[in-house]
């Protein structure tokens, strides 16, 4: 697909979403790995707003924000397997969880991960665990979160799954025990390539987390 090209970072939660979505499209693309503290004049002339990854460029075109790309890339590509259900209420449901997973996750790993207080570790951990709790009600006893096929929620939180690990060690618990039914999710997803290929290795997530810390001045 000439033409298509990625701003990219190969940590990043919102852009393995994106990764992940063109892989289940069969969509090739080339993959600009952006060096964040020291971001690229073309990430900040494609996305002058936000001026952060991921974008996609297509055909010169930037399109910006994870879930906003993931739907685009379903629309576009309709003529291959979609991500999105195709009735209209199953669809906003859908997107719903998406905005909830985007509104709270972030801002809960920040204060488990990222917060350079050790004092409230203990309750961020306990919140990110009754997130979770209340996202692995929705996915009840179904294989994926739109039901037997892989789909838009499971692109949205997929990436996080690679980082479980990491939150576990911050938050000292144990997601098998908190939400088993999340971590087999997990597995499952694991099984298809699109994931498997985009998801960092748990350890090396880790370190990363670990290596900006340090830098950051939080360890």
């Amino acid at each position: 697909m000439a033409g298509i090209k990625l701003l990219d970072s190969w940590a990043s939660p919102a852009a393995m979403k994106v990764r992940i979505a063109l892989a289940e499209k069969g969509i090739e693309y080339e993959s600009m790995e952006e060096d964040l503290p020291h971001k690229s004049p073309l990430l900040l002339d494609m996305n002058p707003v936000h001026k952060r990854i991921p974008v996609l460029i297509h055909n010169g075109k930037p399109i910006c924000e994870s879930m906003i790309i993931v739907e685009y890339i379903d629309e576009v590509w309709n003529d291959r397997s979609t991500l999105l259900p195709s009735d209209v209420q199953q669809r906003t449901r859908a997107r719903f969880w998406v905005h909830l997973i985007d509104k709270k996750i972030y801002s809960l790993i920040r204060r488990l991960v990222w917060s350079p207080s050790s004092d409230n570790k203990k309750a961020a951990a306990e919140d990110l665990i009754e997130f979770f709790k209340v996202i692995e009600g929705e996915l009840g006893d179904k294989p994926y979160f739109g039901g037997e096929g892989f789909g838009f929620v499971d692109v949205a939180l997929v990436p996080f799954y690679g980082y479980f690990h990491t939150y576990e060690t911050f938050g000292n618990f144990r997601f098998a025990r908190e939400c088993p039914k999340l971590v087999e999710w997990g597995k499952r997803c694991l099984q298809k390539e699109s994931v498997s290929k985009n998801l960092p290795d748990p350890y090396k997530a880790y370190e990363f987390v670990v290596e900006n810390r340090k830098k950051l001045g939080i360890e």
